[in-house]
């Protein structure tokens, strides 16, 4: 698909089929974010793939919404802050760099006709205990549910409500 028209199409989907994700999906988003830049090229990232049903449950524990539950795949991005670059001043790249990744593995779904949502008003507390995380560098940074939409035409009605340019944009 053309980037424009991949980007354009993407959008939150907030309920998912039970079909379950194969494994070659899993594999190219995975793929896609591997694949991401970062700051020195540090790569200051974690992913974990949860996909057990008890594995499932307990993500869904820190995030507890009834559409969050619905999806058969999480991915949980974490950032590892020990890893990260850090500029002169200080700013830690950590977030910036997942935000890349996740947002490669985002289109790449969209790309594979799988729907995603971006999560990251979760329980951080819930979410590490979720994933056993005793590194406290790493920080789950981002959730992304991921499956087939259960309404085939959500790509459809896909409204994106977006600033204008001249909002956003200044030329010097």
């Amino acid at each position: 698909m053309d980037l424009m028209k991949l980007i354009d199409r993407r959008c939150s989907v907030r309920s998912y089929s039970d079909k379950a994700v194969e494994k070659d999906k899993i594999d190219a988003m995975l793929e896609a974010l591997r694949l991401a830049p970062s700051a020195v090229n540090r790569q200051p990232w974690k992913i974990f793939v949860v996909q057990s049903p008890s594995a499932c449950e307990a993500i869904q524990a820190s995030y507890d919404r009834d559409w969050f539950k619905s999806a058969p795949l999480y991915f949980v991005l974490c950032g590892n802050h020990a890893e990260s670059w850090k500029r002169a001043d200080g700013k830690d790249h950590c977030d910036v760099d997942v935000a890349i990744a996740a947002e490669h593995l985002i289109l790449e779904a969209t790309e594979l006709g799988l729907g995603s949502c971006w999560v990251c008003n979760f329980d951080p507390l819930l979410c590490r205990k979720a994933l056993n995380l005793t590194d406290e560098d790493l920080e789950p940074c981002v959730i992304v549910p991921v499956g087939y939409p259960s309404d085939a035409e959500v790509w459809d009605k896909n409204e994106k409500k977006r600033k204008a340019l001249s909002d956003i944009v200044s030329y010097l």
